[in-house]
């Protein structure tokens, strides 16, 4: 899942959108194998109306996210 939203991120020529790496340390063949998504972009309205579209998608999909800031 999360591959396939970070392409679909990437789309956006202003997105960054990079996987992070699972931090389990024990694999779970019925888990995620990556940790998240890293999402980095200029604030334009423009931008943020097509990266919330794509997130509300995928979010209704799949369920809702959680936001760590940095």
């Amino acid at each position: 899942m999360y591959r396939e939203i970070a392409s679909h991120l990437r789309q956006i020529e202003e997105v960054n959108a990079d996987l992070l790496p699972q931090t389990s340390q024990e694999f779970d063949y019925l888990q995620s194998q990556v940790g998240g998504l890293s999402l980095e972009y200029e604030s334009t309205k423009e931008t943020e109306i097509k990266v919330k579209s794509i997130l509300n998608y995928y979010e209704n999909k799949y369920g809702s996210w959680l936001t760590i800031d940095n």
